[in-house]
């Protein structure tokens, strides 16, 4: 796609930074009267670019209410072709299945730059703001489970979700630390990590893995994801194609994995495995790309966020249809 640079550098300096946002345009392809479906809406970039890309039509889902009203000007100005629905995109199939098949589905895993950049959603330790890390508004808060969770069950959630090796000191400082009353801010729980980890290289806060660990577990992420990975290539028409961005090590093995899988691409079965186990049929997907791609230079530049991202994306072969 030729101008996917051109395009994301005006939704750029419209303030929006969505994550290799020319990769994924290319990757997608928007086609005119195409469908697509943009599963992680945040602050609107994906949906803006893609609009901008081909005369086509976009359903947008997201968790957070916030998104949704913030997206009311967008579906305004696209004359009927921007759709906006409040859920997690892990029941895309509930939310939107029948308005597909899709021509492409897209998924950012991050967390929104209007969700870390405010402080009463406490999603950052560089502000101080109230424990919370809700991309939604209801269910746990992250003060629910750093006060509330066992020092095991936290130093799990902390080496699991965040890979961190020094869990069970953090965790049994949280523990002494709440002894002395609930822990009820962003910036009392990173002081508490602080004190616990030791500073490992300069730029690096030590509070990083252990908020990213919270965060996932307080949002169900995984298991978000998992879910998403199962419902998501149903939803494709025949060569549709499904692109993913992760952030975190635990997140792109999930997706290298299940589009792996998709794909036909896992190692083969042992050849002790009865025939009636092993898989004969052909893949009805393919990987558009053995490795992920990584964010440019430039955007590394200009949004150093963006760091960690890997897009990895699968098509659904021309002779497979959505199932219904």
């Amino acid at each position: 796609m030729n101008n996917a640079y051109q395009i994301a550098e005006e939704v750029q300096q419209e303030g929006h930074f969505p994550v290799m946002l020319p990769e994924v345009l290319e990757t997608l392809n928007p086609k005119a009267g195409g469908v697509y479906l943009d599963g992680t809406f945040g602050g609107g970039g994906y949906s803006r670019a893609l609009l901008r890309s081909a005369p086509c039509t976009v359903h947008a889902i997201d968790r957070d209410p916030d998104a949704i009203r913030r997206g009311q000007p967008l579906v305004a100005a696209s004359e009927g072709r921007l759709h906006l629905h409040q859920g997690t995109f892990s029941a895309m199939k509930e939310l939107v299945g029948h308005l597909g098949p899709f021509d492409g589905i897209v998924l950012d895993l991050g967390v929104s730059s209007f969700q870390l950049d405010q402080e009463k959603r406490g999603f950052s330790f560089r502000h101080d703001g109230p424990l919370d890390m809700r991309m939604s508004t209801d269910g746990l808060s992250a003060a629910d489970i750093v006060n509330g969770e066992k020092e095991e069950a936290l130093a799990d959630i902390l080496y699991h979700y965040g890979e961190e090796r020094r869990s069970r000191r953090v965790a049994r400082a949280i523990v002494d630390a709440r002894q002395s009353g609930p822990i009820q801010t962003t910036g009392q729980l990173a002081e508490i990590i602080r004190r616990a980890v030791p500073k490992e290289r300069p730029n690096f806060d030590p509070a990083t893995r252990s908020f990213q660990a919270i965060r996932i577990a307080v949002n169900n992420e995984l298991g978000e994801l998992e879910r998403t990975l199962g419902a998501a290539p149903d939803l494709l028409a025949p060569g549709g194609v499904f692109c993913i961005v992760t952030f975190h090590s635990l997140e792109d093995r999930m997706t290298k994995r299940a589009l792996a899988r998709l794909a036909g691409r896992m190692a083969g079965p042992s050849r002790h495995t009865p025939l009636s186990m092993q898989q004969s049929e052909a893949p009805e997907f393919a990987l558009l790309h053995t490795r992920p791609r990584t964010p440019a230079e430039k955007e590394l530049q200009l949004n150093p966020r963006s760091r960690s991202a890997r897009l990895r994306a699968l098509r659904r072969l021309p002779a497979h249809g959505a199932s219904s």
